[in-house]
């Protein structure tokens, strides 16, 4: 992502360093090549939960879920720092904090992202960036980050359900205009009746079907 306000660039720049270490040891990998995958991976769940928010009950259902699960996440000690090291922490300690806590639930996260696609946004990631079956263990981790993240978006922008959206669906377009792995699995990803295009059809699929159950 080469624009300035992008979201994929503001949150990866904060898990370079330690953070990013912290995943390559649990991954099994080198810090490059995770900041690749990461690279990969955050812009496709960005870009999916734009394209949830693109609908305002989609927006509102977000909004409800990060006031409700992620806000004390985002605004306790050092902010997005404080959440980082509980949900790595967790991951790298194997104490179960990570799955204990709603607002760390990884695999949560992930269904209601991608809904019945999640099986598929795993093995196209893994396939594109070589992390194979590792692509599931990375998207837990970066899930509750990512939302912490867009936690702490909302509490220092004053942004209400509709600026949330709004932000969110110009880093989907972002997405979709650079193209590359990501571009390339989030336009898969949107397809939902899996004729190769984007239709209204495939929207309304995924707006039904997004937040709208209990953690």
């Amino acid at each position: 992502m080469n624009t300035s306000n992008s979201l994929t660039d503001e949150l990866l720049g904060q898990l370079r360093g330690a953070p990013m270490q912290s995943m390559a040891q649990q991954l099994g990998m080198g810090s490059a090549e995770t900041e690749r995958a990461v690279g990969t991976a955050l812009p496709m769940l960005l870009g999916a939960l734009g394209n949830n928010a693109s609908q305002p009950q989609g927006a509102m259902d977000l909004f409800g879920a990060l006031q409700r699960d992620h806000m004390g996440a985002a605004g306790s000690g050092n902010g997005l720092g404080g959440m980082l090291g509980g949900v790595l922490g967790g991951l790298l300690g194997g104490q179960g904090q990570a799955s204990q806590a709603p607002a760390s639930n990884g695999a949560s996260i992930l269904g209601h992202i991608f809904g019945g696609r999640q099986q598929q946004a795993e093995s196209g990631l893994g396939q594109a960036t070589g992390l194979g079956s590792n692509a599931g263990q990375l998207l837990q981790m970066l899930a509750p980050i990512v939302m912490a993240f867009l936690a702490q978006r909302v509490q220092s922008g004053g942004m209400d359900a509709g600026g949330l959206g709004q932000v969110l669906g110009r880093e989907k377009a972002q997405v979709q205009q650079q193209g590359g792995a990501a571009g390339g699995l989030l336009s898969s990803l949107l397809d939902q009746n899996g004729d190769g295009k984007l239709d209204v059809g495939d929207l309304f699929k995924l707006g039904a079907g997004f937040l709208g159950g209990r953690r």
